[in-house]
């Protein structure tokens, strides 16, 4: 249970962030190409991390968590993005 509240926690979390990023963008704080990489990456994090951990818990296949850090790299590489553009500005 403790695994599929995390994948829920984390697709909450960066599906709020898909969901704000854009009004960098409308507000002029940010260029449409870095908004939509951010939104890309977050959107390829949730997929990859949360639906291997939702597939982890609700099958127990152990072998899908080995694809978990790859969704955790996406997420950091869109925040990472987002605040390099955003002080770049």
């Amino acid at each position: 249970m403790s695994i599929y509240e995390k994948a829920v926690f984390y697709q909450f979390i960066h599906a709020l962030g898909i969901l704000i990023v854009p009004l960098f963008a409308r507000a002029d704080v940010l260029a449409e190409s870095p908004m939509n990489w951010v939104c890309g990456l977050l959107l390829a994090g949730i997929l990859i991390f949360s639906g291997s951990l939702y597939t982890l818990a609700l099958s127990g296949i152990r072998i899908v968590g080995a694809i978990t850090p790859f969704g955790g790299i996406a997420f950091i590489a869109a925040w990472f993005w987002l605040a390099f553009h955003l002080l770049r500005r």
